[in-house]
């Protein structure tokens, strides 16, 4: 390496800390948590470098070839001065000097390619890193109690995924290793110049440590700015993950000038926090650049009064500017690398805000026995067994008023029971608990005869087939939407379920089949199509309870018939539990649970409802099915 002129050299750390500064603001895309999210809570525990190590474990093989590598290309480019003076003083001195500008030139190449393979084997940890960190954040936020997605923004959670984990690549590849390697060079510059003229070092020192200083403690304030900007341009990104998912319902409304204003007022934040971050740039940039340029003119003007008093040679002079070339550069860097570590830990402590939230699961309580295999069907009072059994359950949502209450009733297996009554009654709350989604709050929900706390999830799931009242419809193929609950089943298999629901026509009227596209959120498909596709879905994991939440919303009269004949289609050889709003896909069900209020208003058949239970005769009147 050789040296370039001093004041590009001086100028070098604080353009480096400048950098930093200012990429800590462009570079962050997170986002802000919503009120109440312990992401924000005051008080927060801030991560330190300690939590990087584990991201770093599985790479420590090609972590410790990088630092055998820095370690000696930092060798290698501070023997480079020694060898420049040595070559200038035998020139001087009219000696051969052919080998040691051989021996010069093979350290400058040699610096060089070993530069280029940490470079290369760095890129790739990081790109690791950040790999690593995306699937574990992405699986382990696939696990997250439902509780936790009810109250945060979906911006939030992909922003934690995306923007915040590609900081951690500049943490690795400008960050831990520039300290490190920057630390060596430093040093080795500092002890050479000390041998080299004592007096000149101690002038430098004056310089350099007030410009570095300086530029240390303002960088230090980059973690709490950078944090900042992360969350306002993640708020921005909140807004427009909003916005797009709603864009139909915007352009009804003609809501988009509306709409546009807030995505506006959230990038005028993220301004306002990037800003911020300039100011601080600004401010340490040109003091750093006085102080260390001026260093570098100090050196200038004392090392040549020496040199003309005869104390040092011009070969020690030169020697002794490229080592503070070598003293000053690291310095800039290890400023950068400071700023990039502040920025980085900020999007670290937010991922393991979210990593340290347990997994759905992980407080389940213990059972003296684990129910591995299926439960078995006990019989109910009448004799027939059952599927599906609420005793006296509560439930409410964290902080929140009761949502159910003593509510007791019974599915036997093989029949259709209906849950019915106004809206938020409770219905389809009751079947998020089967699938435990929420566990009750009060009382015992049974699936065969266990407890469904007893129950690892997967056994019950397993057992389980859920129809949201969305019907949501993933991006992607007919196959793709299909595989999603039976990932092993055959086209064969697919053709069949999909004859089943009545939905054959899907895969035979495209050249493509069962490769057809369905657009995003099934905009392709009918809203019947969707309830039915997502109904096949449910089926072709073959389980013996079914549990349908809304299935005729939304549908026209002819949806409604053809739904009907597949939920009649589906029924036979299974357990059916629907919510239902439209009483006439449910008056022949064998049983209908009347729901009001978060209690059980009334139980029985539509002809025995019709008598009995004033609110069901309320229902069945408003929608015509009786006079």
């Amino acid at each position: 390496m050789t040296a370039d002129a001093p004041a590009a050299a001086a100028a070098e750390a604080p353009a480096a800390a400048a950098a930093a500064a200012s990429a800590a603001s462009a570079a962050s895309a997170a986002s802000e948590a919503p009120a109440g999210d312990p992401a924000t809570a005051p008080g927060q525990r801030r991560v330190g470098l300690a939590a990087l190590l584990p991201y770093l474990r599985a790479h420590r093989g090609t972590i410790a070839v990088v630092g055998a590598l820095s370690l000696a290309g930092a060798a290698a480019s501070l023997a480079q001065p020694l060898l420049t003076r040595a070559v200038l003083d035998g020139m001087s001195a009219a000696r051969p000097v052919a080998g040691l500008v051989a021996v010069l030139v093979a350290l400058v190449l040699g610096a060089a390619a070993l530069g280029g393979l940490r470079d290369y084997l760095l890129q790739r940890t990081a790109e690791g890193v950040v790999l690593g960190t995306r699937r574990r954040l992405a699986g382990h936020l696939l696990r997250l109690p439902i509780a936790e997605y009810d109250r945060r923004r979906t911006g939030d959670l992909l922003s934690r995924v995306g923007s915040d984990t590609t900081l951690l690549r500049a943490v690795v590849t400008s960050g831990l290793f520039e300290v490190v390697t920057g630390a060596v060079m430093v040093l080795g510059a500092a002890g050479a110049m000390v041998l080299l003229d004592p007096v000149l070092f101690g002038v430098t020192l004056l310089g350099v440590a007030a410009g570095v200083g300086f530029a240390v403690a303002f960088a230090h304030r980059m973690r709490d700015l950078a944090r900042t900007a992360q969350e306002r341009i993640g708020e921005m990104t909140s807004a427009v993950e909003r916005a797009i998912s709603a864009v139909r319902t915007i352009r009804a409304a003609r809501a988009e000038r509306r709409e546009a204003d807030t995505i506006g007022a959230s990038a005028g934040q993220a301004y306002a926090a990037g800003l911020r971050v300039a100011r601080v740039q600004a401010f340490v940039g040109p003091v750093s650049t006085v102080t260390i340029q001026g260093a570098f003119l100090l050196v200038l003007g004392v090392g040549g009064a020496r040199v003309a008093a005869d104390v040092i040679t011009v070969g020690d002079l030169v020697a002794f500017v490229m080592l503070l070339f070598f003293l000053v550069l690291p310095l800039g860097q290890a400023v950068h690398a400071y700023a990039q570590l502040q920025t980085g830990l900020g999007a670290l402590q937010r991922i393991e805000e979210v990593l340290a939230v347990p997994v759905e699961g992980a407080a389940d309580r213990p059972a003296p026995v684990r129910h591995t295999t299926a439960p078995t069907w006990p019989s109910t009072a009448g004799g027939a067994p059952a599927a599906v059994e609420f005793d006296r359950v509560d439930f409410h949502y964290p902080g929140g008023p009761p949502v159910l209450r003593e509510v007791s009733f019974t599915v036997p297996a093989g029949t259709r029971t209906a849950l019915v009554g106004p809206s938020g009654a409770g219905k389809s709350t009751l079947l998020a608990l089967v699938e435990r989604f929420y566990d009750v709050t009060g009382g015992t929900l049974r699936l065969g005869g266990v407890d469904v706390r007893d129950l690892p999830r997967d056994a019950l799931r397993a057992r389980l087939g859920y129809v949201e009242q969305s019907a949501p419809v993933l991006a992607g193929t007919l196959r793709e939407n299909l595989l999603i609950s039976a990932p092993d089943a055959t086209d064969g298999r697919l053709r069949a379920v999909l004859d089943e629901v009545n939905l054959g026509h899907l895969a035979e009227r495209a050249p493509e089949g069962l490769a057809v596209q369905v657009g995003e959120g099934g905009v392709l498909l009918s809203g019947g199509e969707r309830q039915r596709l997502a109904i096949a879905r449910a089926l072709l994991a073959g389980p013996p309870v079914l549990l349908l939440d809304e299935p005729t919303s939304n549908l026209d009269a002819r949806n409604e018939a053809a739904l009907r004949r597949a939920i009649d289609a589906v029924a036979v050889r299974r357990t059916l539990l629907i919510v239902a709003h439209r009483l006439s896909t449910v008056v022949d069900a064998d049983q209908i649970v009347v729901l009001d209020g978060g209690r059980v208003a009334a139980t029985g058949t539509h002809d025995e409802l019709t008598v009995t239970s004033p609110l069901y005769r309320e229902l069945a009147t408003h929608q015509l099915l009786v006079t």
